[in-house]
C-alpha cells in the first residue's frame, strides 16, 4: 500500500487538508528564527546594549508560534473528520449497490466493519500522519541546514546517532504493515462473528449456545489483540530510537561543544544557538518518526477500504425502461442457464413465458431453481448464457432501478425493517396515498393486526420485525409489494406462514393481483397450485413439464405423483407438496 493510494482517500478535502498544512510550515518556519534571534541577543549582550528588538520579536514569535499551532490542531481536526465522512459516504454508497455475488462470499458484519472502525483509522492518518511527515521533513531540512551553517562538525556528532535511530526505524516499521492488516482483518471478523449470533438470538438462546458463540467471538477478539500487540510491540521501538538519537547526540554536542568553547575554538552564542537547533531537531525528528508509524499502521485499514472502492457495483444499463406491445409476453426465459458457480449450473436451459395479467405457479423440489429464477428476474444477476425479455427487451440492456420498479418481490424470509408498522408498508413507494395503504391493509388482511396495535401504523416493530407473527411479517410483505402497484408480483412461498383464515384471504388477494397485474408463485400447498393459469414443474434446473393442472395431470407423471400425495392427505385445502430434497 503505496502514499498515492492513501492520498486518493483525500479526494475533496485536500483544500482542508493543505490550508492545515500550510499553517503547520508556517508554525515550522516561526520555530527555525528563534534560535538565530537568541544567538543575536547573547552576542549583543557581550558586545555591548542588549539588543532589545530582537528580544521583543522573540516574544512575538513565540506567541504568534503557539496561536498557530492552536490552529493546526482544529484545523486537522476538522479535516480528518472530513476525510472520514466522505469515506464513509463513498464506502456506504458502495456497499449498497455492490454486484450480489459479492454479498455473497462477503461476511455483513466485516462489510460493516470497514465503514466504521476502518474509517475511523484515517482520521489518524490526517491529523498526525501526513502533516506530522510534511512539517516535520521541512522542519528537519531547516534545522540540518542552519546546525551546518553553524558548526559542521557539531553536525556530524548528530547525525550519526540520528542514522542508526533511522536504521531501526525502517526495520520495524516494515513489520508494523503486516500487523496492521492482521489486526484489521481480525476486528472485522470480530464484528462478523457478533454480527451472526445476535442476528441469530433467540436460536443461540434455544439451542444454550451462548457459550459457544462467546467462545467464537472471544477467538477473534484474542486475534485482534495478538496482531495488536505485535504491532504495539515494533512501534515501540520507534520512539526509544529516536529519543535515543536526540539525547545521545545532545550529550556528545554539549560534551564537545562544551571543551570547544572552553579552549576558546568556538562561542558561547554558537553553541547555545546549536542546541536550540537540537532540542527544536527533536521535535520535527520526532514527527517524522511519529508519522511514518502511524501511516504504516493504517495502511492495513487503507486496504480494506480501497478493496471495497474497488468491487464492482451494479450497473444501470439504458435510462429508458420497455415500452410493452400488444402479445408481447411480461417476462420470457430463453433457453436460460446460471450458475453462482459457472461450473455448476443452477438453471440448464430454462425456458417459459408469463402473459400479460397471468398467473404462473414454479413447483419442484428444494434445489430445483425456483428462488433462482426470482433472483434473475429482479437482475440480482445475469444469465451465463441465454436470454431475459422483459416486454421483448433483453433485460441486460435495461435500467435496473426502472425495471425493478415494476416489480414486486415478496421473499420467503419476509424481511422487515427496524421502524414503525407505517416505514415498512411505505417502503418500496413513500409517497403512497393514504387511500392506497388503506387498499393494501384490505387486500393483505392486515386490518385487524393495525386496529390491535397500540399505536397503529406508528407502532415499531422491532428489529427484523420482532414484535410481528411469522404470519404478520409475511402479510405485510405482500401489502408493502402490492402497494406499489407492480406489473409483475413474484411470490415465494407466500402461504408458509399463515393460518387457514389468512390463507383463504391471501387467495382473494392473489386473485385480485392476477387481474391487476402478473404473478410468479412459487407453490407448495396445492390450494395456491390449482388457481394458477400455467404450472411450471422444475427439476434439477430444468423445465421437466408445463401446463394446467389438468393438462400435467394427463401428460406428467411426476405432477400425477404429487396430486396422488395432495389427495391422500386428506385435506386439499391444506395439503403441502411432499417435495423430496
Amino acid at each position: 500500500m503505496g502514499l498515492r493510494e492513501m492520498l486518493g482517500l483525500l479526494a475533496g478535502q485536500r483544500g482542508a487538508a493543505g490550508g492545515a498544512l500550510a499553517l503547520a510550515l508556517a508554525a515550522s518556519g516561526l520555530g527555525l528564527v528563534q534560535p538565530l534571534l537568541v544567538k543575536r541577543v547573547i552576542e549583543s549582550a557581550g558586545s555591548g546594549p542588549v539588543a532589545w528588538g530582537a528580544v521583543v520579536a522573540l516574544v512575538v514569535l513565540c506567541l504568534t508560534q503557539a496561536l498557530t499551532e492552536g490552529g493546526v490542531r482544529y484545523a486537522l481536526a476538522r479535516a480528518g473528520e472530513a476525510v472520514v465522512l466522505g469515506v464513509r459516504l463513498r464506502l456506504i454508497d458502495r456497499l449498497l449497490r455492490l454486484r450480489m455475488p459479492v454479498y455473497d462470499r462477503r461476511r455483513l458484519g466485516d462489510l460493516i466493519s470497514r465503514a466504521g472502525t476502518d474509517t475511523t483509522a484515517l482520521r489518524q492518518v490526517v491529523a498526525t500522519g501526513f502533516t506530522d511527515a510534511v512539517t516535520g521533513c521541512f522542519g528537519l531540512a531547516g534545522a540540518v541546514a542552519l546546525m551546518v551553517w553553524l558548526d559542521p562538525v557539531l553536525f556530524l556528532l548528530v547525525a550519526a546517532p540520528v542514522a542508526v535511530a533511522c536504521s531501526v526505524l525502517w526495520l520495524a516499521l516494515r513489520r508494523v504493515r503486516a500487523a496492521s492488516l492482521a489486526g484489521q482483518t481480525a476486528t472485522g471478523e470480530l464484528a462478523a462473528d457478533l454480527e451472526r449470533a445476535l442476528g441469530a438470538i433467540r436460536t443461540v438462546r434455544a439451542c444454550r449456545a451462548e457459550d459457544r458463540e462467546a467462545g467464537r467471538i472471544a477467538r477473534r477478539a484474542h486475534d485482534a489483540y495478538t496482531a495488536n500487540v505485535r504491532m504495539a510491540r515494533y512501534d515501540a521501538a520507534v520512539a526509544p530510537a529516536g529519543d535515543l538519537a536526540i539525547n545521545g547526540s545532545f550529550l556528545l554536542v554539549l560534551l564537545i561543544g562544551g571543551m570547544r568553547v572552553a579552549s576558546g575554538a568556538g562561542s558561547i552564542a554558537d553553541l547555545v544557538a546549536f542546541l536550540l537547533y537540537m532540542v527544536y531537531l527533536a521535535g520535527p525528528l520526532g514527527s517524522v518518526f511519529e508519522a511514518a508509524s502511524v501511516l504504516q499502521q493504517a495502511t492495513g485499514a487503507v486496504h480494506r477500504i480501497n478493496e471495497v472502492l474497488a468491487w464492482p457495483r451494479e450497473g444501470s444499463g439504458s435510462a429508458v425502461p420497455p415500452t410493452a406491445c400488444e402479445n408481447t409476453p411480461v417476462l420470457e426465459f430463453r433457453d436460460v442457464w446460471f450458475g453462482y458457480e459457472p461450473e455448476r449450473p443452477v438453471l440448464r436451459g430454462v425456458s417459459f413465458q408469463v402473459p400479460d395479467r397471468g398467473h404462473l405457479a414454479l413447483i419442484g423440489p428444494s434445489g430445483a431453481g425456483k428462488s433462482t429464477v426470482f433472483a434473475l428476474i429482479e437482475r440480482f444477476y445475469d444469465p451465463g448464457r441465454g436470454r431475459i425479455l422483459a416486454d421483448g427487451a433483453d433485460l441486460r440492456r435495461l435500467d435496473r432501478a426502472a425495471h425493478r420498479a415494476g416489480i414486486g418481490l415478496v421473499d420467503q424470509d419476509c424481511p422487515i425493517l427496524h421502524g414503525t408498522l407505517r416505514d415498512n408498508l411505505l417502503y418500496a413507494r413513500p409517497e403512497a396515498a393514504g387511500a392506497d395503504l388503506e387498499r393494501v391493509i384490505g387486500l393483505a388482511n392486515l386490518s385487524g393486526l393495525v386496529t390491535r396495535l397500540p399505536l397503529g401504523l406508528d407502532t415499531p416493530v422491532g428489529e427484523r420485525g420482532a414484535a410481528l407473527s411469522g404470519g404478520e411479517r409475511q402479510r405485510v410483505a405482500i401489502a408493502r409489494a402490492l402497494l406499489a402497484r407492480p406489473r409483475l408480483l413474484l411470490l415465494d412461498e407466500p402461504t408458509a406462514h399463515l393460518d387457514a383464515e389468512n390463507e383463504a384471504a391471501l387467495r382473494r388477494t392473489i386473485d385480485q393481483a392476477a387481474a391487476e397485474c402478473s404473478l410468479i408463485v412459487i407453490a407448495h400447498r396445492f390450494t395456491t397450485i390449482r388457481t394458477a393459469t400455467r404450472i411450471i414443474v422444475l427439476d434439477q434446473g430444468a423445465v421437466t413439464a408445463s401446463g394446467t393442472h389438468h393438462d400435467l395431470m394427463a401428460s406428467s407423471s411426476y405432477y400425477r405423483g404429487l396430486a396422488a400425495e395432495w389427495t391422500g392427505s386428506g385435506s386439499e385445502s391444506t395439503a403441502s407438496l411432499a417435495l423430496p430434497d
